[in-house]
C-alpha cells in the first residue's frame, strides 16, 4: 500500500493544487490527507486511487468549513472590538467633557470650598483629616464641603445661582 501511495503523491498533490489554489495550502493538504490514509484502512471494494482522492476532497471540504467558521469568528470578534473601541472612544469623551465641566466649575469655587472638596471627595480624606490639614473644626469642613457640592451641582446644571 505504501508503495502505490507513493506512486499516487504526485497526482494528490496536483489535486490538492486545484482544490486550494496555493502551493503551501495543497502541501498542508497532502500531509493531511496521507496521514488520514496511513491511519485508517482502506474499505474494501475501493481502489486506493479512488479513496486517496476521496479523502483529500473530504480534507479540503473540512478545512474549508472550518476557515471559513474561523473567519466568521474572526469577524464577529473584530466588528466586537470595533464596536467597543466607538464605544470607549465615546465614553472618553464623555468622560474628558465631563471631566472639563468638573474642572472649571472647581475653578469658580471660592477657595477654601475648593481646598475642602478636593481633600474630602478627590483625596478621600476624612473630615477629621481634612479638618487636621486646613487646622479648621469638623464642622467647618462639613459646612464648607456642602456649599462646594452645591455649587457644583448648580454649575453643571447650567444654574449660576451664587453660594457662599
Amino acid at each position: 500500500m505504501k508503495d502505490e501511495l507513493t506512486e499516487l503523491v504526485p497526482s494528490l498533490r496536483k489535486f490538492a493544487y486545484s482544490l486550494t489554489g496555493s502551493i503551501h495550502d495543497a502541501d498542508d493538504l497532502l500531509q493531511n490527507t496521507l496521514e488520514r490514509l496511513l491511519s485508517k484502512p482502506i474499505p474494501e471494494q475501493v481502489t486506493l486511487m479512488a479513496w486517496a482522492f476521496r479523502v483529500c476532497r473530504n480534507c479540503w471540504i473540512d478545512e474549508y468549513r472550518a476557515k471559513k467558521v474561523r473567519a466568521n469568528a474572526s469577524d464577529a470578534l473584530a466588528y466586537e472590538a470595533q464596536s467597543a473601541n466607538q464605544l470607549n472612544m465615546d465614553e472618553a469623551v464623555t468622560q474628558s467633557i465631563t471631566l472639563k465641566q468638573v474642572s472649571s466649575a472647581m475653578d469658580e469655587l471660592p477657595c477654601e470650598q475648593r481646598e475642602t472638596l478636593s481633600l474630602v471627595a478627590v483625596q478621600g480624606m476624612s473630615y477629621a483629616d481634612a479638618s487636621e490639614v486646613l487646622q479648621v473644626p469638623a464642622g467647618t469642613i462639613m459646612s464648607r464641603l456642602a456649599r462646594a457640592r452645591a455649587k457644583i451641582s448648580n454649575l453643571l446644571n447650567g444654574r449660576n445661582e451664587v453660594l457662599s
